[in-house]
């Protein structure tokens, strides 16, 4: 049974101190997978170690292991907050704001176990050898795709990225295999992504993608998957969580170029930002 089912059954069997903390955790649940058990036991005004008998008696080793399956959890049930049973809550504008901090930053935290090491030093090294970069993304994904353009042509590289559909077919016939085409999906199943992908790797180049970890067609077509953990349903109320993964991946892929680029980059950034401050106002 899910975390939260189970603490739900055993509601009536709860001592007076485990009910405090059930109904805590039941009533702000996207905030427990980034607490402490001191920050917890304070909000329950019970101790720490109460904190830790409570996981044990819904059958949890530890906190720890309980934050870890209640996160999935979330990112899969209805008691989430992109979902729209976000609208049958009454919370203030603040409880809001600390929901979305808190769960965005548990979404970081399960980025760190789905993305592999060895796919993410792959994904350097194609955009190290890289003559062409093309990024390609879909509603919340194109701000990925849009933020990967700016930051990528910052360091001398030829990368695009166009919302139109059929401009992008337009271009990706002159791709070829020093070329790199990031496709961009959380769902990795968007039509238009995953067309476009195919086509680009038939020109021979090599296909990334940061898409979540399922088995989507996109996952199945790359050549390289930078894997987003599944922290949201396609119906929502709008890109959160997913988009939050999506620019932390890019900005590891930004500056582990930078990181290899070294120095040499430093006199363009300098004169860069000259000009930018002479162009003040």
């Amino acid at each position: 049974m899910r975390v939260l089912g189970q603490i739900k059954n055993q509601l009536n069997r709860f001592s007076k101190t485990e009910l405090r903390i059930a109904e805590y955790i039941l009533n702000h649940a996207e905030l427990i997978p980034t607490m402490t058990t001191k920050e917890l036991a304070a909000k329950t005004d019970v101790s720490e170690a109460s904190v830790v008998r409570f996981t044990k008696s819904v059958g949890i080793a530890s906190f720890k292991a309980f934050k870890i399956l209640l996160a999935q959890e979330l990112a899969t049930t209805e008691e989430y907050i992109t979902d729209f049973s976000i609208t049958q809550k009454k919370d203030s504008p603040y409880e809001l704001f600390q929901k979305v901090v808190h769960v965005n930053r548990g979404a970081i935290d399960l980025l760190l176990a789905s993305i592999e090491k060895k796919e993410l030093e792959k994904a350097v090294k194609a955009f190290q050898n890289a003559h062409r970069i093309l990024f390609y993304g879909v509603g919340g994904s194109a701000i990925a795709a849009m933020d990967a353009q700016f930051k990528f042509a910052k360091l001398g590289y030829q990368v695009e990225y166009h919302a139109d559909f059929h401009y992008m077919l337009s271009v990706i016939p002159f791709l070829s295999e020093n070329d790199v085409f990031v496709a961009i999906s959380m769902s990795g199943e968007t039509k238009d992504v995953v067309e476009l992908a195919r086509f680009a790797k038939k020109q021979g180049a090599t296909l990334i993608s940061i898409t979540n970890l399922n088995k989507s067609p996109l996952s199945k077509e790359s050549d390289i998957q930078l894997a987003t953990p599944n922290v949201e349903k396609d119906f929502r109320v709008g890109s959160i969580t997913s988009r939050m993964t999506q620019l932390t991946v890019i900005d590891s892929l930004y500056i582990s170029l930078v990181n290899q680029m070294g120095e040499s980059i430093i006199d363009r950034y300098q004169n860069a930002r000259e000009q930018a401050v002479k162009l003040r106002r």
